[in-house]
């Protein structure tokens, strides 16, 4: 579980400000999807035009990611995602949200098939029957936004998710992924908006 440390202005000062820099580096959960939520939000009210997202996450929960991905595909401004590190599971919905979306030449991007974690001392065959059924809904809401947004069709990204593999940036450019390989570079005195974590019992 991870806990915001510190929250994040997201006031931008008056001025000719038409681009705002946001640095995401953490699960994908509602305890992190929430403030990213609100800062993206009162970006949209101060009318910012543009927002470059730096992205780097291992994944985390389905249902969060979804609704960040559709919450951010309705936003007013213009997103641009960059992924500065690695973009795993749930993370490439996410990441897949940007009108404009780039790589650092040594990010990754990973696909595995959805699982869960359960503390059930007895399963039964209707649990199982449900667990299952929750999780092959969650892959495909997954593999309907990764088709739906690249060069790649359902079945090639269903074999990801069988397999679990990771992906280079120059494969991630080839399929549609992204759009061009380039390094991060965040202008000096640019607006930022930096999110910072701290895991549970750390």
């Amino acid at each position: 579980m991870n806990t915001l440390m510190q929250p994040p202005s997201t006031i931008v000062t008056p001025g000719p400000t038409k681009r705002v820099y946001i640095i995401f580096t953490a699960e994908i959960s509602p305890q992190t999807v929430e403030p990213l939520v609100q800062a993206c939000a009162n970006l949209a009210q101060q009318r910012i035009a543009e927002v470059y997202l730096a992205l780097s996450t291992p994944g985390g929960q389905v249902p969060s990611g979804i609704s960040l991905y559709n919450f951010l595909l309705g936003m007013p401004f213009r997103l641009i995602v960059h992924n500065i590190g690695n973009v795993d599971s749930i993370g490439n919905a996410v990441f897949l949200a940007g009108a404009e979306r780039y790589a650092c030449a040594q990010s990754t991007f990973m696909f595995h098939g959805v699982g869960f974690d359960t503390k059930a001392g007895r399963v039964e065959e209707k649990m199982l029957r449900e667990m299952l059924a929750g999780l092959l809904a969650d892959q495909n809401r997954i593999a309907a936004v990764v088709a739906g947004r690249t060069n790649m069709n359902p079945d090639e990204v269903e074999g990801f998710f069988r397999e679990g593999q990771t992906k280079t940036a120059e494969f991630a450019r080839e399929r549609g992924i992204v759009h061009e390989i380039r390094e991060f570079n965040l202008p000096a005195g640019a607006p930022v908006i930096s999110f910072v974590f701290q895991r549970q019992g750390v």
